[in-house]
């Protein structure tokens, strides 16, 4: 056992030495990340459809269900869950099971007749794209519907259209709040989901260059002689990468707090962990990429497609919901997709484990089972 421990001290610290060693390297890791992250907060801005829509429908008369009919042929909105009260809302919104929820009063119809009534529309802040599609529309349709009322009102009085119809006070007005970011800031959507694609570049990339490097520098065979078994070569090979890793989270992490005023919800414990282990996932994903490679250029290549597959599909722009079955299962191959749920859910929304537990466990399974298969992969060269 001790003879173990001082064998794979040994791996972390001749692995650490080399990682200094190289500077331009070193700062190249370290301040890619910062340019991506201001590139990204400044940038980035979508509008997306189909938005998981839950329902709560106190009236249940004809008119209600006109109303939601009408939501849902605008396309900006799909009714996945029908609830009974706001409470039950916001819970869903906390789980991440739908991004909005529409609440109909009671008496809606006579309201409507009034015009006097109100619909109730929540936003998960925590989701741009939710909110910059649902905000807008959400109004303008209850306003076309409000409007459709009225001129059937009057075409059932036998009242005449004229250029002055639709200039009154219509029937249906519209209160929509906004959780966890009332003002709309951009960057409060891009940044959590932003760290976990910044931590997976930096990881993948670099951990996909370190096999191949020792295999060109020749330094490979002088470690494959050795009694080192396969599970403490990739543990080595981690750990350095990993406190780099964790290093940058942090200055991320500060940048986006202190400078651009992104407020942290939720526990900072809760959401190192989650890092930590996501951050394994991703190096030993590249660790897997770089036993695969012949060469550092192909290794470069290779590690290419996690960040493309994360950046598109992995719900940092685009969101998951509206996509088709195929691309969605992809995405699911690749860590960030977990992680992004989980930084935005502690990070805006300021949940806890019980929230995001299931995403962490396959996170968790996730890493295993990868660090196990690079480890294996190393076998060949071994023996």
């Amino acid at each position: 056992m001790q003879k173990g421990l001082q064998r794979f001290g040994a791996l972390v610290r001749k692995e650490l030495i080399q990682l200094l060693r190289d500077r331009r390297s070193l700062v190249f890791m370290l301040g890619l990340p910062l340019v991506q992250l201001f590139l990204f907060a400044y940038a980035v801005n979508t509008t997306v459809y189909h938005i998981p829509t839950a329902i709560v429908d106190q009236s249940q008369d004809r008119k209600s269900r006109e109303f939601i009919q009408a939501m849902v042929n605008s396309q900006y909105f799909d009714m996945t869950l029908q609830l009974q009260n706001q409470d039950q809302v916001i819970s869903a919104i906390d789980r991440g099971d739908v991004k909005a929820g529409i609440v109909i009063p009671p008496d809606f119809a006579s309201q409507t007749d009034r015009g006097t009534a109100n619909v109730l529309i929540l936003l998960d802040g925590s989701d741009s794209a939710s909110v910059s599609s649902g905000f807008g529309s959400a109004g303008i349709i209850a306003q076309n519907y409000g409007l459709q009322l009225t001129t059937q009102e009057i075409l059932r009085k036998g009242i005449v259209l004229g250029g002055s119809v639709g200039t009154g006070t219509l029937p249906i007005t519209t209160s929509t709040r906004v959780l966890y970011n009332p003002d709309m800031i951009n960057t409060w959507f891009i940044l959590p989901g932003m760290v976990g694609l910044i931590l997976q570049i930096l990881a993948v990339q670099q951990a996909a260059l370190i096999v191949v490097k020792d295999r060109e520098m020749g330094t490979i065979e002088q470690i494959l002689i050795t009694p080192t078994r396969p599970l403490e070569l990739v543990l080595s090979k981690m750990i350095p990468l990993l406190v780099l890793c964790m290093l940058a989270m942090g200055v991320t992490l500060a940048i986006g707090i202190f400078w651009f005023g992104v407020p942290f919800q939720g526990s900072l414990f809760l959401y190192f962990w989650m890092a930590l282990l996501f951050v394994v996932g991703c190096l030993a994903l590249g660790l897997l990429i770089s036993t695969r490679a012949r060469t550092q250029r192909q290794a470069q290549q290779m590690a290419l497609l996690p960040m493309l597959f994360g950046l598109l599909l992995g719900g940092l722009i685009y969101p998951r919901s509206s996509m088709p079955f195929i691309p969605q299962f992809i995405g699911n191959l690749f860590p960030l997709t977990y992680f992004i749920r989980i930084s935005r859910s502690i990070f805006v929304k300021g949940v806890g484990l019980e929230f995001v537990w299931s995403d962490a466990l396959i996170m968790g399974i996730y890493s295993l089972v990868v660090v196990i298969i690079a480890a294996r992969s190393f076998k060949p060269r071994l023996d």
